[in-house]
């Protein structure tokens, strides 16, 4: 797995060095022959001490006896002086072997016979079991290379296809990606993130990306300039120009990334100025442009203890005035329209009437006075009369107006005019998240625990309402289209189309908590997510819709389709997994296998088996038979000492190669009894049906110099076996050629995504690639494009080929 905040480890690429042979001088004397005459002297001189300290220590009336005894305890050793001789005989007669046959091997090894290395390996098996001369041989004709993680050393075994392994040139792969689609909308924690353009496109954000999705036409365009999660938007007055703040983040080595404001053109999505790098601490809370001066002003909340709050000339990327805001939480803040000077701030138990002159801001408290204060502010806007209204986590919208202060009626510390609370509206049980006021005058609100839209009269009397389905959460923003249809951002992460009498539909969905679970259909442009908040996605890459959506019981980590695609397995967090038919959504089959978590899901290449990896440390085998719908126990592989990772299965369905969290590769003959094989050398030139296991030879130089064992999260080949994706915990999506075998090897590197990346899956036909960010719960589809490039020579190629590869097209 991986978090937000990256860890440092050691890795190192070395290969075994050459060692001379060390030969035994002529006329040394065998050291098992000097050992056999030492074992013999020894053992004499034990009998002789027994013998005559039993003399010594008994009577004349028992010595018969004791002689008896030691007679028998006499005859017992010389049988076993007998054994020895013999085993010790049987290995003088071995190593006489080895001095006669080992320098025709060595002289086999030297001039490159193939082989040589198998005689060595049934020789070296049959002579001497166990030893580690096989070993030695192996690494001294360089057919092994050692890898470090953490100090752990790792051996890959070279393919007997490579010839020269040092001569093996890495490039980066011919194919490319470009982001077609982003799927998912950060409304879980994030206010105020959703707009409706001139252009008719709805602007928002998820992860790294500022998203502009046509509502009619369904097409995305993406703002992609930023280095970490975007976490507020502004539109300005002219509606095109936009603003979007970030937060901090921290790079590969743990240092803080400084986060800043970009002003961009949602026209043409050129940047125009980035503002407040250096400026702001931990990342951009909330922001807003004036309105009294055409936009020339932008006001910034930062992240820092004390919410910092600026104003900016953007333009000239100048700033006008900093002061501390407060040490509470801070939700929105907006200009007055009507005056560039007001400024307005709130959040936790406070409302700030600010006021800006001569570079200097001002701050008047809002004064509740007889009514209640609520524990949050959670939002604000300005009425067309100039009054300002306020919905607060009692459910009330309070409306706000200037008056001189009354002494009597707010208190001690009132002093000349200040916003004062003319009125309170009962609106919603639970929070009053989101205002929204319309041309007209008119106003909605959207609520938290009752999940209602309201509108309202111009003098907030209610006269239309409609509730939202629970199972998208909370209203979280509104955004107005016309007439009266509305866009609604939700708390679960969804953005609803829909007007109070026709209800609402979903036009973007997306999960709300970490994923990890990840299967691409074997011959549909389908694929399905799964992770901690329950749910369980079939998505169609084609439409970039939701097929459909089911919750289950339990997170669920990981998943697979049956190869005939009609049924999907998924493991859930306690060691139970599911069987769903993909048309009824219906669960056909029910098992669990330990009580711990369940990391893979992998069917045999023909559908007859299903491995399940579990952090028990144990791979379970299952017989599939009824088209995937019915499953038997067939055994269990044995021998892990850490969690299951990853797995992969031979083409041939009989074996399968398999990852652990402690770093090992092991290999299984599952058709042979799930039996662990302990010479991993014979597996070098086994062809997998998939590469997904983050450890082997072919995907050795996907790990990047100075990586720990965590910082590959997941791996992906193509299909048509040309390219590797690499999900790591950096944030990045990086494609390799395959196979790709050398350390430092080149890659494409894509950004997007806000959070470690935890999966990749390749489409069926390689026209697309997926990935998933973990915390950013965002999923980014990428367009696969292959670049017109010749063939080199030299270039590593694949155990195996396929058909099933994409066009090349130009760039």
């Amino acid at each position: 797995g991986g978090g937000d905040t990256p860890r440092m480890g050691h890795q190192s690429l070395t290969r075994h060095p050459k060692q001379d042979s060390n030969p035994r001088p002529t006329g040394e004397q065998d050291p098992v022959k000097l050992t056999s005459f030492a074992l013999h002297a020894q053992l004499g001189e034990s009998l002789l001490c027994v013998f005559t300290d039993d003399l010594l220590e008994g009577s004349n009336s028992e010595l018969p006896g004791k002689l008896s005894m030691m007679e028998a305890r006499l005859q017992a050793q010389e049988d076993e002086i007998t054994l020895l001789k013999s085993s010790l005989a049987e290995a003088l007669r071995r190593i006489h072997i080895h001095d006669q046959q080992a320098p025709l091997l060595w002289q086999e090894l030297i001039a490159g016979t193939p082989l040589a290395f198998v005689n060595v390996l049934e020789w070296n098996t049959r002579c001497f079991p166990g030893n580690m001369l096989l070993f030695s041989l192996l690494c001294l004709s360089g057919q092994s290379i050692k890898m470090f993680i953490r100090g752990r050393p790792i051996t890959m075994y070279v393919p007997s296809n490579i010839q020269n392994y040092d001569d093996l040139r890495m490039e980066p792969p011919a194919e490319r990606l470009e982001l077609e689609w982003v799927y998912g909308y950060r409304g879980r924690d994030c206010r105020a993130n959703l707009f409706l353009l001139p252009s008719r496109e709805a602007v928002y954000f998820t992860a790294c990306v500022v998203v502009l999705y046509h509502i009619n036409n369904r097409t995305q365009r993406h703002y992609r300039k930023h280095t970490d999660c975007v976490r507020c938007l502004a539109v300005h007055p002219d509606q095109v120009r936009i603003a979007s703040g970030q937060t901090a983040g921290v790079d590969k080595d743990g240092k803080p990334l400084l986060p800043f404001v970009h002003i961009w053109d949602s026209s043409t999505l050129v940047t125009l100025q980035q503002i407040g790098l250096g400026s702001f601490e931990r990342g951009v809370n909330s922001l807003a442009f004036s309105r009294a001066d055409s936009g020339v002003f932008l006001v910034v909340i930062d992240d820092s203890n004390e919410h910092m709050l600026s104003v900016w000339d953007w333009a000239r990327a100048t700033k006008q005035a900093e002061i501390k805001s407060t040490n509470e939480a801070v939700f929105a803040v907006e200009f007055n329209p009507s005056d560039s000077c007001n400024i307005i701030t709130c959040g936790k138990s406070h409302v700030y009437f600010w006021t800006l002159s001569g570079g200097v801001l001002t701050k008047k408290q809002g004064i509740f006075g007889k009514y209640k204060k609520p524990k949050f502010i959670q939002c604000f806007l300005f009425s067309g009369t100039g009054d300002v209204l306020t919905g607060d986590s009692e459910g009330n919208i309070l409306t706000w107006g200037k008056s001189a202060a009354d002494v009597k009626t707010l208190g001690k510390g009132a002093k000349g005019k200040t916003y004062q609370i003319m009125r309170q509206t009962r609106a919603h049980e639970g929070s009053v998240f989101t205002l929204c006021v319309l041309h007209s005058g008119a106003l909605l609100s959207g609520g938290g625990k009752d999940r209602r839209v309201v509108l309202w009269s111009v003098d907030l009397a209610p006269e239309k309402e409609c509730e939202i389905p629970e199972k998208f959460g909370a209203v979280r923003t509104i955004a107005h289209v016309d007439g009266e249809e509305l866009l609604v951002g939700t708390t679960r992460n969804a953005i609803l189309r829909g007007t109070f009498s026709g209800g609402f539909v979903a036009i973007v969905q997306g999960h709300v908590d970490e994923m990890w679970g990840l299967a691409t259909h074997p011959s549909q442009n389908t694929f399905l997510t799964c992770g901690h908040d329950k749910q369980v996605f079939l998505w169609n890459a084609e439409e970039h819709m939701v097929d459909w959506c089911t919750t289950l019981e339990e997170a669920a980590l990981c998943a697979d389709f049956c190869p005939n695609g009609s049924v999907v397995s998924v493991g859930l967090y306690t060691g139970r997994w599911l069987v769903l038919d993909l048309q009824t959504r219906e669960i056909v089959f029910d098992c669990t296998d330990g009580n711990e978590q369940l990391s893979v899901m992998r069917y045999s290449p023909d559908g007859s088996f299903l491995a399940v990896g579990s952090h028990d440390n144990f791979i379970y085998i299952y017989n599939v038979s009824d088209g995937g719908r019915r499953y038997t126990r067939f055994g269990k592989c044995t021998g892990h000492s850490s969690f299951i990772t990853h797995l992969d299965w031979s083409k041939d369905g009989k074996y399968i190669m398999s990852n652990s969290g402690d770093y090992e590769i092991l290999y299984w003959d599952v058709a042979g009894g799930c039996k662990l094989l302990r010479n991993r050398f014979d597996s070098r030139d086994r062809k997998w049906a998939s590469y997904t296991c983050v450890l082997g030879f072919h995907v050795m130089g996907v790990w990047l110099e100075g990586s720990d064992g965590t910082d590959i999260n997941a791996l992906c080949r193509s299909r048509c076996e040309r390219m590797v994706a690499v999900a790591d915990d950096f944030c990045k999506v990086h494609l390799f050629q395959y196979p790709c075998p050398k350390p430092k090897a080149p890659s494409h590197r894509y950004e997007g995504h806000g959070s470690h990346v935890t999966n990749v899956g390749f489409t069926h036909n390689d026209s697309h690639l997926l990935s998933m960010g973990g915390k950013d719960t965002s999923i980014l589809q990428w367009r696969v494009r292959r670049e017109k490039a010749a063939e080199t020579p030299d270039r590593v190629a694949p155990a195996s080929s396929s058909s099933n590869c994409i066009p090349e097209t130009g760039t």
